[in-house]
């Protein structure tokens, strides 16, 4: 006897706005304690990047240990405050302002400059470099300072759909999978149990509840960490790494980054502690590139975070207020001399969905904690001394939450239209294949594809086309405005998009997205 056919309800979905399930949204808050708690996890998460970038980045400049713990507590002290100036004043939405990977290209060249490189003391050159990333961090920071105040941005994203932005925020996520396993694989016995812990506490022991509060779900990453640190430490201490390469050593051993001994107890960071910055119009526009990608993949980050935080899209000028606070944010990169700049730290974002508490509080307190362990230096470098494989396995499922959210917006579109599957298709794939190129290129030639005797045009051409969100932005919105654009409005989920662009498009937008300290007033939606 034939089944009964399925109704019609029972295999569909309906559209939501706003993502359910969230114990906390946006302006909900978890008590003092457990938010405490939380935002601690979320410093410790941040940790990661802080620590990569300097620890790749200083050493090829010619500094020293003393100079890579120096660096990393000014990039997590400037983290802190940007991350409290965008969750008070720019999107106000729960995102940790971090470093960003995407500066690496204009930076690696401004470090293989000939008049740096010549300078035979390896401090004078440590000193020199950092001062011309800085020069070039000051001068690039008005792209997204201009086009976030001037609202250029605004008008910019009325041309973002939201089938446009699904391989955006898609790849925001998706594009970090070489942090993800393959620095797992340089320390396995660390790396795989980390990631058995933390899918084992945050998705399959969830429902364990201690005083009405699901632990095991809301600090999975903590006690992961906690459990898998103190193996690792274990494994260094017994000496299952005295005849390893050095290579495996540097990964998988907790005392080889040298940061704790060479930390100072207290040091403050200040404006211009390396000295004055120096300017290179060059070195400028290059970085320029750096800083277009950085506002495009932080917009991608900014609409995940809002769906992970159970908030409405935000507004236009919401988000161009924000892309200008990004930009105050890497023209103080530029003036402490983080060595980097500044970007929405994706792992973050996903650890909102991880623990279904996307409160703006929890947000706030992980900033305080970063400006106060960054100014201990000797207790931030504990932290900090945590091995990469263990952040590493955190990424594969955070990084992978954060690319689902941009695939839950194919909910507002129509997928059965040929247009739309063609676009999502071709700039997903683009979106990944074109970075990929640039990378495996970089590798065997030693060289990128870029490479001609303008170098302020090689790094812009090398930094845009290394983006997976970027590419994937100009292949999307491209197609998405040219293609059949007029007739298939409904197709690509404009109408549901609509009421979100402007403030007062929808009264929930009032309730996300107004300023504190009743500054609306002072500064009225555009």
């Amino acid at each position: 006897m034939a089944a009964p056919p399925a109704k019609a309800e029972e295999i569909s979905h309906p559209p939501m706005d706003q993502l359910q399930g969230l114990e906390y949204c946006i302006d909900s808050n978890p008590s003092w304690g457990e938010a405490i708690a939380l935002g601690f996890q979320h410093y410790i998460l941040a940790l990661g990047t802080a620590v990569m970038i300097p620890s790749f980045l200083v050493p090829l400049m010619g500094g020293t240990d003393g100079d890579k713990v120096r660096v990393i507590q000014t990039l997590l002290f400037i983290e802190g405050i940007n991350t409290l100036l965008q969750t008070l004043f720019g999107t106000r939405l729960p995102t940790v302002i971090g470093g960003s990977y995407a500066f690496m290209v204009p930076i690696i060249s401004i470090i293989h400059d000939s008049s740096l490189e010549t300078i035979i003391d390896p401090h004078t050159r440590f000193l020199n470099t950092m001062r011309a990333v800085q020069g070039a961090l000051i001068v690039s920071s008005s792209i997204q300072i201009i086009l976030g105040y001037s609202q250029i941005w605004a008008i910019c994203s009325r041309f973002f759909s939201p089938l446009g932005m699904v391989p955006v925020i898609a790849l925001v996520g998706f594009g970090m999978f070489d942090r993800g396993f393959p620095l797992v694989g340089r320390c396995v016995e660390i790396g795989i149990p980390m990631l058995i812990l933390f899918v084992a506490f945050s998705q399959y022991l969830k429902n364990f509840h201690l005083k009405q509060i699901p632990v095991l779900e809301r600090f999975a990453l903590i006690i992961s960490i906690t459990v898998i640190w103190a193996y690792a430490h274990l494994l260094t201490a017994s000496g299952a790494y005295r005849h390893r390469p050095e290579a495996t050593e540097f990964s998988c051993r907790t005392d080889r980054a040298n940061l704790i001994s060479s930390a100072p107890w207290i040091k403050i960071p200040y404006p211009l502690q390396w000295g004055a910055p120096t300017f290179s119009a060059g070195h400028s526009f290059g970085m320029m590139a750096a800083v277009l990608v950085s506002l495009i993949e932080s917009t991608g980050a900014y609409k995940a975070a809002s769906r992970l935080a159970s908030a409405t899209p935000p507004p236009a000028h919401v988000l161009s207020r924000g892309i200008g606070w990004q930009g105050i944010g890497i023209l103080l990169n530029g003036l402490f001399g983080t060595l980097t700049g500044s970007t929405v730290s994706v792992e973050n974002v996903g650890l909102l969905g991880s623990t279904r508490v996307g409160s703006r509080r929890v947000i706030q307190i992980s900033a305080g904690f970063m400006m106060f362990f960054s100014m201990l230096g000797k207790f931030g470098a504990l932290f900090a001394s945590i091995p990469f494989p263990i952040f590493a396995a955190a990424y594969c499922v955070l990084f992978g939450f954060v690319a689902s959210v941009g695939l839950s917006f194919l909910q507002f579109t129509n997928m059965n239209s040929m247009r739309n599957l063609f676009i999502v298709g071709v700039s997903l794939f683009l979106g990944l294949s074109v970075p990929e190129y640039f990378r495996e290129y970089s590798i065997m030639a030693h060289h990128a594809p870029a490479h001609t005797k303008a170098g302020w045009f090689n790094d812009y051409l090398n930094t845009i086309f290394s983006s997976s969100p970027t590419v994937a932005l100009l292949v999307a919105v491209f197609l998405d405005n040219t293609l059949e654009y007029k007739e298939s409005a409904r197709d690509r989920g404009m109408p549901w998009w609509a009421k979100f662009r402007a403030f007062k498009g929808d009264s929930r937008n009032e309730e996300f997205y107004t300023l504190p300290f009743n500054l609306n007033r002072f500064f009225p939606p555009s």
